[in-house]
């Protein structure tokens, strides 16, 4: 089960993180790996890490003209696209300036939208394909002091829900997974930037805000992905998936 031989399959911001830990899983499953990351050097060295079958490509999603660029530099056609890139921002309504919405929307919206149009015509030609967006339970429930995080984050699911409508006929599947809290090395960046000092203090209060007592990890997350982009969940399009730790039904 979920064996992913002969796929090819594109992850953003895979070079640490949610995206790391899915393009390792992805790749043990029997999948060609291509790991976009801002960081150049760092996605074509985890890609070493992972083997062969893992290519590390430098891309800048919010970029049209580096997604193209780095499609381009895709040996073969690609049947999964993953869009894991991402950035967070901490404000409400107030204090949230025009420029911090535009910076968020151009990575959050634009940077998924933009590899969601070039993975496009190839899984057209080859008859279908799987693309799985990040969103976060932020789409959907109200988080304190993420105004324009959530604002992203909802976009992502309603774009997921109408590439699904849309495609449904030509065999491309179009699901988004919808994480709570999760400890990735972003997390760790997150608190020293925005809390200094208080990074302890804030790392227990994200843990307990999960009715389950804990943070989630990368590779759990993985998993949920592994699952939506094999022929096991041929079923499934046009949904998002929570996966929070109870956060969603228990608070």
């Amino acid at each position: 089960m979920f064996s992913l031989e002969t796929k090819r399959a594109v992850i953003t911001g895979a070079a640490s993180g949610i995206g790391l830990a899915i393009a390792q899983t992805l790749a043990a499953q029997g999948a060609d790996v291509i790991l976009l990351d801002l960081d150049e050097t760092k996605a074509v060295e985890v890609a070493a890490s992972i083997g062969q079958n893992a290519i590390g490509i430098g891309c800048n999603v919010a970029e049209e003209a580096s997604v193209t660029a780095a499609f381009a530099r895709i040996p073969l056609p690609a049947s999964i696209l993953i869009n894991c890139a991402g950035i967070a921002h901490v404000g409400n309504l107030a204090n949230t300036t025009a420029a911090d919405l535009d910076r968020l929307y151009s990575v959050n919206v634009r940077g998924t939208f933009l590899c969601m149009q070039a993975a496009l015509p190839a899984m057209l030609s080859s008859g279908g394909g799987v693309i799985l967006n990040m969103a976060s339970i932020a789409a959907t429930r109200g988080l304190s002091d993420r105004f324009a995080y959530s604002m992203t984050k909802g976009a992502v699911l309603s774009m997921t829900l109408s590439v699904a409508k849309d495609y449904v006929d030509q065999g491309i599947r179009c699901n988004c997974i919808s994480p709570a809290r999760v400890h990735t090395p972003f997390v760790d960046g997150f608190l020293k930037k925005n809390y200094p000092g208080q990074e302890a203090e804030k790392m227990k209060g994200l843990a307990a805000s999960q009715p389950i007592g804990r943070m989630g990890q990368p590779v759990e997350i993985a998993h949920l992905a592994l699952y939506l982009c094999s022929d096991e969940a041929s079923f499934l399009t046009g949904c998002d998936y929570p996966i929070d730790g109870g956060y969603f039904n228990l608070r």
